[in-house]
């Protein structure tokens, strides 16, 4: 049934009959939920980049509240919304007790502080991938808001389109048998350098040590900001953090995968700054109910599955990012608006299940419209934490150079000890999480 024919009640709750992941607070309201016809109090941390991308699709919803460190990137957004209060300091915003919900689209090394920040307050949460910077911290968040009983939703946009769908469908429906293998690969490159020793002046209306906020001080370079924050382990993750939380996505909601038991890297040796232009991680999965274990691995810089060098496979060379699911029975390959089952000849009779799976009222909204009801989201961070844990983890295999044992239960790496400070690293005085 089209979306536009659903009751907003109806939605959610097929959603939530369907298993697409949707978690329910417990309740169809909670304190201080609005009326669906109501609009939410809404502040938007990180207002430039993919901040004004989350700012666009929020905009049903009242803009009370704008923060970005640097004023000159900030001005287009303060234009369009000049009864906003403007901040420089996000603590400032989320001490105001008028807000309802907060959109963190802050570089990853702040996700955490900002985050766990609003949802102590109360506050619902929109953070962009991946949710965290450590997997520690990704723990504590899901923690805290499953506590706090507040309406999350990480921002892997793609998670709402119908493609997605289609292939979850297709997979639980044992289109191709059991899955013990999966492979997902990008071929993007975020990297960084050795620290640069020029120390340039900062900009004019760039609050520095705000954008350095829990990352250790060091001085002001171009090669940091904007964007190019990714490619330095101080404030990113490289390829593998910015783009797995939206490829290993799909084999997470299709298997219903989890943390990983083992976890490791292969690619250049471990540079002490900045991320490698060429990673390979290995992450085995345990067996869920009656679902055979999983063995999943992550290529990116262009690096690809051997599958693609099988001509008897005849996979499109020309196809780009994706995921490969290797079932019993045949393959599906897909990427954010296609999907295709292999071998063809032995898939051509085949008849596909009926759509399952409700088509989505955008991933932004569905996260406004539970805010107000009380509802699920398909990415709330109980799932987007589990999944940021796996990204990251293949970060700490790779510069351990260690194959890692990981006690889901603890949230620590039982055999490589050095692990431990890239699990829970420390703050900058001043940003220290509390618990």
């Amino acid at each position: 049934m089209p979306l536009n024919n659903l009751s907003r009640r109806s939605f959610f709750q097929t959603s939530a009959l369907a298993g697409v992941g949707f978690w329910v607070a417990g309740r169809p309201a909670f304190a201080g939920a609005k009326s669906p016809n109501e609009k939410l109090d809404i502040g938007i941390i990180g207002v430039a980049g993919q901040g004004e991308y989350d700012l666009n699709n929020v905009t049903h919803e009242n803009i009370v509240a704008l923060c970005d460190v640097d004023e000159s990137r900030a001005g287009k957004a303060r234009e369009r919304f000049p009864k906003a209060q403007f901040y420089t300091d996000f603590r400032k915003l989320i001490e105001r007790n008028d807000i309802d919900a907060v959109v963190v689209a802050t570089p990853d090394h702040t996700h955490a502080p900002a985050t766990l920040a609003a949802l102590r307050s109360g506050k619902h949460v929109y953070c962009e991938k991946p949710l965290t910077h450590t997997v520690h911290e990704a723990r504590l968040v899901a923690e805290t808001a499953a506590r706090e009983k507040r309406v999350t939703q990480m921002g892997t946009q793609i998670h709402a389109q119908p493609n997605y769908r289609r292939v979850v469908e297709l997979v639980r429906a044992q289109a191709i048998g059991p899955v013990r293998e999966v492979h997902v690969w990008v071929g993007k490159q975020w990297i960084g350098a050795d620290r640069p020793q020029a120390t340039p002046p900062v900009p004019k209306g760039l609050h520095y040590d705000l954008w350095l906020g829990p990352a250790p001080y060091r001085p002001y370079h171009e090669a940091y900001l904007p964007a190019k924050w990714r490619g330095w382990w101080d404030f990113g993750g490289g390829t593998l953090a910015d783009m797995a939380c939206h490829y290993m996505d799909l084999p997470h909601w299709a298997l219903g995968l989890r943390q990983p038991i083992t976890i490791e890297a292969e690619g250049p040796e471990p540079h002490p700054e900045s991320a490698p232009a060429t990673l390979t991680v290995r992450y085995e999965h345990p067996g869920r109910g009656t679902n055979p274990p999983v063995n999943l691995t992550w290529y990116h810089g262009g690096l690809r599955p051997p599958h693609f060098a099988d001509k008897n496979l005849k996979l499109p060379a020309n196809w780009g990012d994706g995921v490969l699911f290797v079932g019993d029975k045949g393959m599906l390959l897909a990427k954010y608006g296609e999907h295709v089952l292999f071998p063809k000849r032995e898939f051509r009779k085949y008849v596909r299940p009926l759509p399952s799976i409700p088509d989505s009222i955008g991933h932004h909204r569905e996260w406004t419209e539970a805010c107000k009801t009380g509802g699920g989201t398909t990415c709330n961070f109980e799932y987007a934490g589990a999944l940021t844990e796996t990204v990251l983890l293949g970060n700490v295999a790779h510069r351990t150079g260690k194959k890692l044992e990981f006690d889901i239960a603890n949230c620590r790496v039982t055999n490589v000890p050095e692990a431990e400070p890239l699990i829970r690293k420390e703050y900058r005085e001043g940003w220290t999480l509390t618990v």
